[in-house]
């Protein structure tokens, strides 16, 4: 028998109707867009084994939201936690207003004696998130939310009625008002959840289930009037479930590089640009996706880094998203930039963007006396723009080649080599990249080759992986690895810290290796931001050929940080982080450490082998 009068139930079966409702509304016009939106061309539920494991660690286990941010995650984990106990705490409570209570948590019920635990778990956790995000509030949350504030609010008095109520027998004097404060908070909570950055409760665990499942994989263009992200009707069914769930928790944007150095660019309102930009156009729209809710400028400040994407702990996947931005611009000719335009001519015209005449190239091969491959050796060495015209990238070239042939590797360059096309991949010029991509394919195709070797970690991405939408597969290796198997100890005279590439850090998981190979020089120390949270040079996704028009450079601020650990040398791992730093390290330090490729490092400790200056 219920302990509510039946005017009671009566009243809490209307506001539990009305608490639906709005709850129902606001949800369907997510459903709404989701059902018009185009569907993903390069989605796929297999390997279903691979989603199963991410939806366990990443949503069940909290892993990733607990591992980036320890305290404040955990905290966010037991909340999470807590909401999953308190399930069939809920529904036997609404159970209870319509007199069909389930079960009783009073007495010795092991439900009750568990939920009252998580409820004293989450009451502590919530307050703590409370307090970070209103009075100790760290710069990238943003403004002060007081709409967080009242839901955080709403939460503790969720856990501290329950606890009150589990003291409670059912014909105590009190049970009704714990009842119905408890009852009034949750009615309240449920339909402003899908009205607040709360909706990621319910869209999430689809998002990071339904994730692309690999790291800024940037989805194939459809037939001739594809040309990626231009209005609502490019937005597919991915990237609008994506939208709605940011928890707007600002990861993205603490590790952003060109937030953290004055641009426009925020990763955050990006997604959250989009967001709105649905909500108020729809996905049938004509409305230019870049211009009212989102800023052209911002989309090309993005470095690619990557650090956004890993970050976030919800499954959004922000560089498919910035890219296919560029890509709409750039492909319909409505992003206007000197730097970009000289940058694509030159691609288009000399293969390079830097415009160097392929001769360059062809007299460094002849001086350095590369082979050129055949076939009959081990490696087919890619030189990347980079090695064939830069001359600190030459000098890369030479010291593992100085390597390679030391240990006996064999190895030949193409005659001719185009550039990747890395940079006209990022900044979304589809038919410049794949102009390149072809010539490139047919070159290496024509000489069989069976396995690359690349100083370039960009390069590596690029014919590794964005080369399969042409149906081919590349082994390609960088010159890390490789260098690893060979990295003896050194006595600790001198200190290295070693800076991670992102193309070579996050892209592909390659942390260990050029570690090894740059503790060879000497005692390692790191940075303050190192491995899978390392800073970027400022190089990437084509900014090495734009420039930086706001705000204090990139290469300046990770150089500084280098400069700070004390270490006499830098090691590098890719050559466009060599050509930051060249700079960087000047502009910073009166007296900069040495900078080092791992390869000079490697080839200066072969016996008999001069030093490099």
């Amino acid at each position: 028998m219920s302990p509510l009068s039946t005017a009671e139930s009566a009243a809490f079966v209307v506001l539990l109707a009305l608490a639906l409702f709005g709850f129902g509304r606001r949800l369907s016009v997510v459903v709404s867009l989701l059902h018009q939106a185009k569907p993903d061309a390069d989605f796929q539920l297999h390997p279903l084994s691979r989603r199963v494991w991410d939806f366990f660690w990443e949503v069940i286990c909290q892993a990733k939201v607990i591992q980036q941010r320890p305290l404040p995650g955990l905290l966010h984990a037991f909340v999470f936690w807590g909401f999953c106990a308190f399930g069939v705490v809920t529904l036997n409570h609404f159970a209870i207003g319509v007199g069909w209570p389930l079960f009783s948590v009073h007495g010795n019920n092991p439900i009750g004696w568990l939920a009252a635990a998580f409820a004293v778990v989450t009451a502590i956790s919530i307050a703590g998130l409370a307090i970070r995000r209103l009075v100790w509030r760290p710069q990238w949350l943003g403004e002060v939310s007081w709409e967080s504030g009242f839901i955080a609010l709403l939460i503790f008095v969720l856990m501290i009625t329950y606890l009150v109520d589990f003291q409670l027998a059912p014909a105590a004097p009190l049970f009704n008002v714990i009842w119905w404060t408890h009852t009034l908070a949750l009615l309240i909570f449920l339909p402003l959840i899908p009205h607040t950055k709360h909706l990621h409760l319910v869209l999430s665990p689809a998002t990071i289930f339904l994730s692309r499942g690999g790291f800024s994989a940037i989805p194939p263009l459809v037939g001739d009037e594809d040309f990626g992200l231009v209005t609502g009707k490019d937005v597919t069914k991915l990237t609008v479930l994506q939208s709605f769930s940011c928890v707007e928790c600002g990861r993205c944007t603490e590790h952003c590089p060109a937030a953290n150095t004055g641009k426009l660019l925020n990763p955050k309102e990006i997604i959250l640009g989009l967001r709105d930009h649905l909500v108020e156009f729809g996905v049938a729209s004509e409305q230019p996706l870049l211009g009212l809710h989102i800023s052209t400028e911002a989309a090309f400040q993005c470095t690619t880094c990557g650090a956004c994407e890993y970050q976030c702990p919800v499954g959004i996947e922000h560089l498919p998203v910035i890219i296919g931005l560029r890509r709409g611009a750039v492909n319909t000719g409505t992003w206007e930039d000197e730097h970009g335009t000289k940058l694509f001519l030159n691609l288009e015209r000399y293969g390079n963007p830097m415009g160097f005449p392929a001769l360059q190239r062809d007299r460094f091969v002849k001086s350095a006396a590369l082979p050129i491959y055949d076939g009959s050796q081990e490696y087919l060495l890619w030189l990347g723009c980079m090695g064939s015209y830069d001359p600190a990238g030459r000098e890369i070239v030479t010291s593992l080649v100085q390597v390679l042939r030391h240990h006996n590797i064999t190895f030949g360059v193409l005659k001719k080599e185009r550039c990747s096309g890395d940079s006209a991949r990022r900044l979304g010029n589809d038919l410049v990249f794949q102009t390149l991509a072809n010539q490139n394919i047919e070159a290496i195709q024509a000489v069989d080759a069976k396995k690359m070797l690349s100083i370039c970690p960009h390069c590596v991405r690029t014919l590794g992986q964005d080369y399969q939408e042409f149906g081919v597969h590349f082994e390609v290796e960088h010159h890390s690895t490789l260098l690893a198997k060979f990295a003896t100890a050194a006595p600790p005279d001198q200190t290295v810290v070693y800076h991670d590439p992102c193309y070579l850090g996050r892209y592909q998981d390659i942390y260990d290796e050029p570690r090894a190979v740059a503790a060879s020089a000497g005692a390692l120390v790191e940075a303050p931001r190192n491995r899978e949270r390392g800073f970027c040079c400022g190089a990437g996704g084509g900014l090495a050929f734009l420039g930086e028009e706001m705000g204090s450079r990139v290469n300046h601020a990770r150089a500084r940080e280098l400069v700070d650990t004390g270490a006499d040398i830098v090691a590098a791992a890719c050559p466009f982080c060599n050509t930051m730093f060249r700079d960087g390290l000047a502009a910073v330090s009166e007296r900069p450490p040495q900078l080092l490729d791992i390869a000079q490092i490697a080839a200066r400790n072969l016996p008999q082998t001069p030093q490099i200056q």
